[in-house]
């Protein structure tokens, strides 16, 4: 299965996991959260088995990227905490699932309605930073927008990411999966519970994934491939070998 033919099905089984993951959460110990983490990885790990290997990078180099993002930002800066003071096994995966989603919605999101979105972002930041209660938001622009300046062909999945990150966010802390303080540590700025431009973070994500991947290649290419081409796509695994 490739990014770009993910259909219902698939986009079903992934907002699931992600709803009924953190739901479960909710009252989950440290083995709950093992449990939830090996379902959500279980869901990665079938969706992927049916990409390309150029996919399966884009997905590994994801994974990495909001790995060491949710350890910096939640365990090193400390901007928000989750339940249970950790970094739950189902969140990095998480992350992947969301990212395909996002890739899913941007193929159907009009270019119209992508730079709709930005310019909402854009008008919450100058109002939340005239009145007061939201000066992260400014700084989370900044960021989101030039995401969209260096990767003009990705803006309607930086946007299908803005818009979809918003909606997990207000859901898992509405939940209390996760909180966001009020103070943004070291920096004398404010937030809300989620920041509503929270998304611009999980831009930042999408905007490395396909700088890690390209990384990935090199090194791939730099290696001699194993007997069988096992360095093909998936979808080529059946030809005949020349």
């Amino acid at each position: 299965m490739q990014l770009e033919r993910i259909r219902g099905p698939q986009v079903l089984l992934m907002a699931g996991t992600l709803a009924v993951g953190l739901l479960a959460d909710v009252e989950a110990g440290s083995v709950g959260q093992l449990l939830i983490g090996a379902a959500f990885w279980g869901v990665l790990f079938h969706l992927s088995s049916r990409m390309s290997r150029r996919e399966q990078r884009a997905l590994i180099a994801c994974l990495a990227i909001a790995t060491g993002g949710e350890l910096f930002l939640s365990m090193g800066w400390q901007v928000y905490v989750y339940r249970l003071g950790n970094v739950p096994m189902f969140v990095p995966p998480g992350h992947v699932l969301m990212y395909l989603l996002a890739a899913a919605l941007a193929r159907r999101l009009p270019e119209a309605a992508a730079w709709a979105i930005v310019a909402g972002a854009a008008l919450y930041a100058i109002v939340a930073a005239a009145t007061g209660f939201d000066t992260f938001g400014v700084p989370l622009f900044l960021v989101l927008g030039t995401a969209m300046i260096a990767l003009p062909r990705e803006r309607r999945l930086l946007a299908s990411t803005l818009a979809l990150s918003l909606a997990l966010e207000l859901y898992g802390t509405w939940l209390g999966v996760w909180t966001w303080g009020r103070e943004v540590p070291f920096t004398g700025l404010v937030t809300t519970n989620p920041p509503a431009l929270s998304g611009a973070l999980y831009t930042v994500r999408d905007a490395l994934v396909p700088v890690v991947s390209a990384l990935l290649v090199r090194r791939a290419s730099a290696e001699p491939a194993p007997s069988g081409g096992a360095w093909e796509p998936v979808e080529r695994a059946g030809s005949t070998p020349p």
